[in-house]
């Protein structure tokens, strides 16, 4: 097929690289370059640069329906980031269609594989559909079913759905070129929503429940991060760490505070505590709790507080 392919994110980067493979790449949407880093130097987005690479044929637009599209067999949308209005999305013999991280119409949105590991769910998966008007609301040609691993972050889980994608779109376009494709409508009454994420939602409030506070860590990983300023039993910080993954535990009892470090190494929470399994301390490489206490004070009495140092 002719494919033009529009996305931004490296969620898509997998599967542009398979149907560079297999079809012909009439051209590549992109958002703009933007500043990064410390020295906020000009990048490319993820999908940009792996088109660079490649040389495809490359557009960086801020707005995709003011573009000239080529002609082309369909229009392939993944994490793009812009909406895009009916000429667009007719434009293609085939029409569009968009990998969504979800099994809609649960988690429509901009950060679906985030929200699956803070609401607890056991599984989630890919979604292909068509573009509609309404966010994520178009009929859906394919879908898989993906295994949330129990101590799983947000990151590892968006590399392994990225994966699982690939196998999940050439399948379509091999039932669409077949004329064997069918598009079911979604359910409305089972929509729920995915809503961006801010550093706000990263904000640990140890009163909660240990359950939910290992959840939040882990679906927080790797952006926006659960920050934390380690202080000593007299209020003094002695390092500043980003939590990568946690699980729910037991918890020893009211003796100690909602945050802070119990006997066992666990913190307290309002509900129980929670297992810090593996943390980033700042200016260094993500460890494990075991590795980080070999070089770090991690004592009873000493407390996690939310949100003093903004890892920007």
């Amino acid at each position: 097929m002719r494919i033009i392919y529009a996305g931004s994110g490296e969620f898509g980067v997998p599967t542009l690289g398979a149907l560079a493979q297999q079809h012909e790449i009439a051209a590549v949407f992109t958002q703009p370059d933007r500043p990064a880093g410390r020295g906020l130097k000009m990048h490319a987005t993820p999908i940009g640069q792996f088109a660079l690479d490649r040389s495809l044929r490359l557009t960086r637009t801020a707005d995709l329906n003011a573009e000239s599209l080529p002609p082309a067999d369909l229009l392939i949308v993944i994490a793009f980031g812009q909406k895009i209005a009916p000429p667009i999305t007719q434009h293609a013999e085939f029409g569009s269609i968009n990998l969504h991280a979800s099994r809609l119409p649960k988690l429509r949105g901009a950060a679906p594989i985030n929200w699956a590991i803070l609401n607890g769910e056991a599984e989630t998966g890919n979604s292909i559909i068509r573009l509609a008007p309404k966010m994520d609301a178009g009929p859906i040609l394919a879908q898989s079913s993906v295994a949330i691993r129990p101590e799983e972050t947000a990151g590892e889980l968006h590399d392994r759905l990225a994966m699982d994608g690939v196998e999940l779109v050439l399948r379509v376009l091999d039932d669409l070129t077949a004329g064997r494709a069918i598009e079911a409508a979604q359910d409305e009454a089972q929509a729920s929503i995915a809503p961006r994420l801010n550093r706000q939602n990263a904000r640990i409030d140890w009163d909660g429940s240990g359950r939910q506070i290992a959840r939040q860590i882990r679906g927080m990983y790797p952006w926006p991060g659960c920050h934390c300023a380690l202080l000593d039993a007299h209020g003094g910080e002695k390092d500043i760490v980003t939590l990568v993954r946690a699980v729910p535990a037991e918890g020893e009892g009211p003796r100690w505070q909602p945050g802070e470090i119990a006997m066992d190494g666990c913190v307290a929470a309002g509900d129980g505590a929670v297992n810090i399994l593996e943390l980033l301390p700042r200016g260094k490489r993500a460890m494990s709790l075991a590795d980080y206490r070999r070089g770090h004070a991690w004592l009873p009495g000493m407390r996690l507080a939310p949100n003093r140092y903004d890892r920007s």
